[in-house]
């Protein structure tokens, strides 16, 4: 049976879950990939002194839950056919596949219209649909992702040496010894507030290049919300991820 509970550590919540097990000598604690928190403990064992690792354990289980958060999903299966949905600054679109002689993608009426030309066989138009996609996309990236980048610069006094636009399998964002930016292209599927989330906190690594509590207290002071940001696109990362 599986028990629920929560603490407060400074401004966080921490949720975790208990599992009691007769096989088990000590507790164990470890932070899911969705950054749920869980612990499996002796039957024997108290919940106080559960609540007291979970304590004790706390800077560990917010960070691990931070870089969950920061990590893109893993792919979520499309067929790339009408009918189905893209995020597109956080606002959802229905795909629209037809056939033309001129092949691209626009966003038209609401719908993410995609031309392919006709005969394609089912596969290749699939493929060929997927790759239009991103193209789309890139492109949006490209064109929007340099003036959140400018304001956000701004905000925390730091100047970037350049922003590239990338497709790393792990990352929402880096930044790099030499002072360059790196954006994962799908971050323009989300709404704003996390786009922003995403420059900023790779901006702040600008002044600091870890995570310690100063990388933070400087995000936070732009940003006062970026926990619930994080969270935000932890929870959203599984529709931008194809």
């Amino acid at each position: 049976m599986t028990a629920h509970a929560e603490l407060q550590w400074g401004r966080t919540h921490i949720a975790y879950s208990v599992t009691r097990s007769a096989r088990k000598k000590t507790l164990a604690i470890r932070v899911e990939p969705d950054g749920s928190v869980h612990i499996v403990a002796p039957p024997a064992v108290a919940d106080e002194r559960i609540a007291s690792l979970v304590r004790k354990k706390a800077a560990w289980i917010v960070e691990r839950q931070r870089r969950v958060a920061d990590v893109p999903p893993k792919p979520t299966p499309r067929e790339f056919v009408s009918g189905e949905t893209f995020l597109y600054l956080g606002r959802q679109h229905r795909l629209r596949v037809r056939a033309g002689a001129d092949p691209g993608v626009k966003l038209v009426a609401g719908y993410l219209e995609a031309t392919v030309p006709r005969g394609v066989a089912d596969e290749a138009r699939r493929a060929l649909v997927r790759s239009l996609l991103e193209d789309w996309y890139r492109a949006h990236a490209v064109e929007r992702l340099p003036e959140r980048l400018a304001e956000w610069s701004a905000k925390l006094g730091v100047q970037p040496k350049a922003l590239l636009i990338r497709e790393p399998q792990k990352r929402w964002g880096s930044c790099d010894a030499a002072g360059n930016i790196r954006l994962n292209w799908r971050i323009i599927q989300a709404p704003r507030k996390l786009v922003d989330y995403v420059v900023a906190h790779e901006l702040a690594h600008l002044a600091h290049d870890d995570h310690g509590r100063a990388f933070w207290a400087l995000l936070g002071r732009v940003m006062p919300d970026y926990e619930e940001r994080r969270e935000a696109l932890r929870k959203a990362g599984g529709g931008m991820v194809w």
